[in-house]
């Protein structure tokens, strides 16, 4: 029985990896708990950068997570954001457009929840002057507000992010660097989507990239969204390597 113990706890250590290094880290936005997750790499980069994740609609989830652990073996702080906070966390998909449409709409708050991430990101270890802020979905939004925000960041990584703003806001100069990351077959996000954001970056002098993925629509790096590109939201296990290299060659230009 002894030996069947230890050989379980080894099981799960292989498993978990640096995912088990994440730790949950409490903070507020005014009364508003928030809880997000944060990891030390084992060996820093000698400029102590750090990477700030935004997940999908549905919250902090194992994809971010994930991607966090991958982020710290690389060298990176990593911190998960909380958007929603602990006790407003979606059940289903329905909620989640409800929250996600909320800082669509009100994006000087969800500015606001991103920066206060930022700063548990810091408190983290992070070297407050090289930090990169990425988002997946409803958080590669997040990412581009941040731009938009013009939050002390060196540069922004959106992931299958939707692009648009609202025409009547104006369109100011965008100073860190911004990747876009994007399915050529998303249906969420329509050309006219697309073409407006592109104006968006040469009005705003933004230095940006925007590679497209063939054959891949929304979620492409998300392994439990299935295979089906008919459902507009999929895996694309080659746009989703694809993609982590180029945010790993965007991090060592800009970081």
């Amino acid at each position: 029985m002894k030996f069947k113990s230890i050989f379980l706890l080894v099981i799960m250590s292989i498993s978990t990896g640096s995912f088990a290094q994440l730790v949950a880290v409490d903070y507020k936005d005014s009364e508003q708990k928030l809880v997000g997750f944060g990891i030390k790499p084992k060996k820093e980069l000698k400029e102590k950068s750090g990477v700030l994740i935004l997940p999908a609609w549905m919250g902090i989830d194992e994809h971010s997570k994930e991607s966090a652990a991958e982020l710290a073996k690389l060298g990176y702080y990593a911190f998960v954001a909380d958007i929603y906070g602990v006790d407003k966390r979606p059940k289903n998909t329905a909620e989640a457009g409800k929250n996600a449409g909320f800082y669509k709409q009100n994006f000087a708050d969800y500015q606001r929840r991103i920066q206060l991430a930022l700063d548990q990101l810091i408190k983290l270890g992070a070297n407050p002057d090289k930090i990169v802020v990425m988002g997946y979905c409803f958080g590669g939004t997040g990412a581009l507000e941040a731009a938009r925000g013009n939050l002390k960041v060196q540069g922004v990584v959106s992931f299958h992010g939707g692009l648009g703003k609202e025409a009547t806001r104006a369109i100011g100069k965008i100073n860190p660097k911004v990747l876009v990351l994007h399915g050529a077959d998303d249906p969420y996000v329509p050309k006219e989507e697309v073409d407006g954001f592109q104006s968006e970056m040469k009005a705003s002098g933004a230095d940006w990239q925007m590679v497209f993925y063939a054959n891949a629509v929304h979620a492409f790096t998300h392994k439990d969204a299935g295979t089906d590109n008919s459902k507009g939201a999929a895996y694309n296990e080659l746009a989703d390597k694809r993609s982590w290299i180029a945010l790993k060659d965007f991090l060592k230009e800009v970081l």
